[in-house]
């Protein structure tokens, strides 16, 4: 007779504080926290996007989150830890996402500075992967983005050889908008990441209401891109993470701190 496995609840997860590094620890925080703030902001996708960040120290160890939990679920301690091969290296009652970690696990091999890796589906993001045309700068918000790269749509990314494809695509960009997907941004932390995903999401919906407004879009003058981006280069490589991500945070503690557990 077979007997069915039942999940752990999230908030029965056993505590891995003790059984990990504090700068793990932090990383995980964090990445619990970002989740949460993914599901607040609608940008989920049921349980089939991903967000990961690489664990600090020698090993090329990385966390994903626990497939079979909501976002607003996630916690510090129910991240799963997965090599570079996708083999759990710390006990844990979950699986992870296989395309989550195609995706995922070609950058951040890729990148060192790639500490953390967000994919979405959102409505608008995906829609705007899906204009011939891409994300226009044709707002602040695209604009400050600067150049943007480009992934053309393969399948569900389950075919590990799609991983070269992607590396040499995204090269040393922060954003991405995979064709007919949805967006990625990457960052040298987790709050850096979150940030760019923000700009690239509201570009993505700026440009779509844009479009649907039935009347001509006004083109910045030339030379304006490039002045955006310049202006705005401080907000995707980590220096502002100390303004943003306190507030994010502390928005997240009134709501439901149990992503820190």
């Amino acid at each position: 007779m077979s007997v069915a496995f039942e999940m752990p609840k999230y908030d029965e997860i056993e505590s891995v504080k003790d059984k990990v590094s504090p700068e793990e620890w932090q990383t995980r925080v964090d990445l619990a926290a970002l989740y949460r703030l993914v599901a607040s902001y609608g940008w989920d996708d049921l349980l089939f996007t991903h967000l990961s960040a690489r664990v600090p120290g020698p090993e090329h160890h990385f966390l994903l989150n626990p497939f079979g939990m909501m976002f607003e679920e996630v916690t510090a301690s129910s991240l799963v830890k997965v090599d570079k091969d996708g083999n759990k290296v710390m006990d844990s009652p979950y699986d992870i996402n296989p395309a989550g970690f195609t995706i995922h696990s070609a950058v951040h091999m890729a990148r060192e500075d790639a500490k953390c890796v967000m994919h979405l589906h959102t409505d608008d993001g995906v829609a705007v992967s899906s204009q011939a045309a891409g994300l226009m700068p044709i707002t602040q918000h695209a604009m400050q983005c600067g150049d943007i790269a480009y992934h053309e749509y393969e399948g569900v990314a389950l075919d590990h050889d799609e991983r070269e494809r992607i590396v040499q695509d995204l090269g040393d960009k922060q954003f991405m908008l995979l064709r007919n997907h949805g967006t990625l941004t990457v960052g040298p932390d987790v709050p850096a990441a979150f940030l760019a995903m923000y700009y690239l999401e509201r570009a993505c919906t700026m440009q779509v209401r844009a479009l649907s407004g039935g009347v001509d879009i006004n083109n910045p003058p030339q030379g304006t891109h490039e002045k955006a981006t310049h202006q705005s280069e401080v907000l995707f490589d980590g220096s502002a993470s100390p303004l943003v991500w306190p507030p994010m945070l502390r928005k997240l503690d009134r709501q439901d701190p149990s992503y820190r557990t």
